[in-house]
Formats: structure tokens, sequence, C-alpha cells
């Protein structure tokens, strides 16, 4: 038997020591108990830093302005859209763009089924539904064609700028919209699909 201290109580005859903790677990104990302390001030009470999800959205923004520089020097062709189609944030601003009621959901509703236009979501398509000719459909427009049966039309949006089209552009090209096959409008009488 020891003679030091026990805690006064057995279990199945094993007795507890009433040891006392190391300092150096005192110390970790006390620092992680003021670093949460700091860090919840620093992060949550004053906001002076970014929180992991934050963080991640302006990495993804940076990105998506780096992507923009490059494309400044580059002219637009396929690849460079699909690349665009799989960016996160690039896709996100485009769905904002999208989804604005004064915007395409105004024709084409913010799921893309189609109301006044077509239903973007299947794979017929008025225009063509390759990548560039999406893009040159929300860039320059379609002016109606009654005599070769094209009763609709869609208004430019160059006027609103290059980065926004090809927001919109990526949206539309992107797995949230292309290829979902939601019920919605059905096909135009025109319309062709998808080669």
């Amino acid at each position: 038997m020891t003679t030091e201290t026990t805690r006064g109580h057995t279990y199945d005859g094993i007795a507890e020591f009433d040891n006392r903790l190391p300092n150096w677990w005192l110390w970790t104990f006390y620092g992680a108990c003021i670093f949460s302390v700091l860090y919840w001030v620093h992060y949550h009470t004053i906001g002076t830093g970014d929180l992991p999800g934050e963080a991640y959205l302006l990495e993804q923004k940076a990105a998506a302005e780096r992507l923009e520089k490059h494309m400044a020097a580059n002219p637009v062709d396929e690849a460079m859209l699909l690349k665009l189609a799989a960016e996160p944030a690039f896709v996100a601003e485009g769905e904002r763009i999208f989804k604005e009621m004064t915007q395409c959901a105004l024709c084409h509703k913010p799921d893309a089924t189609g109301l006044v236009g077509p239903n973007l979501t299947d794979d017929m398509w008025i225009y063509g539904g390759k990548p560039m000719d999406i893009y040159t459909t929300i860039l320059n427009g379609r002016m109606p064609d009654p005599a070769n049966g094209f009763m609709g039309g869609m208004p430019e949006n160059a006027s609103k700028g290059t980065q926004y089209v090809l927001r919109a552009a990526a949206y539309v090209l992107s797995d949230k919209v292309r290829h979902t096959n939601l019920p919605g409008k059905p096909p135009e009488p025109n319309a062709k699909k998808e080669q």
C-alpha cells in the first residue's frame, strides 16, 4: 500500500490517487482558454478576421479576378467559356445576375425552365447550344425573324459589359442549368436538338 493521498473512493478495489496536474498541462489548458476568448473577440465580436467560409469566398473572388485579367488579354472561345462554367465564384455571380427579376429570370424564370423565353435546361436550342452560340446570343441578343420562324427575340447585353455576359453565360453553361432537364416550357417549334 502507498502513503500517497487518495480521493477516498474505490471502484472494484481500485483507489484513485489525488495527484496534482503537471504545470505544462495546466499552462496548455489556460493558454487554450485565453486563445478561445481572443479568437471569439477577433472573429465574432469585432469581426476583424475572416471566418473560413468568408476566406474561401474571398479566395474564389481573387481567382475570378485573376481569370478576368487573363480574359482581357485573350479572346473569348469555347474552352474559356467551359473553364468559367467550372469556376464556382464565377458561376455564383452569374446565378445572381440570372435570377434578378429584371434580367434573365424575367423571361426564362429563376429556375431557367422558360416563361416567355425558352427552357434552358433541356437540349433544345433555337440559336444553337454550343458555348459560343450561347455567349453570342447573350452578348448580341436576337431579333425576331418571323420569316424564318423566330417569333421571339432577346435584348442585347453587350452594353452591360463583357464580364456581365461572361458570368451569365457561365451560369447557363454550368451544371446548375445545362442538361438538368427540368420540366418547363415545351421546346419552340424551330428549336433543334443540341449537337
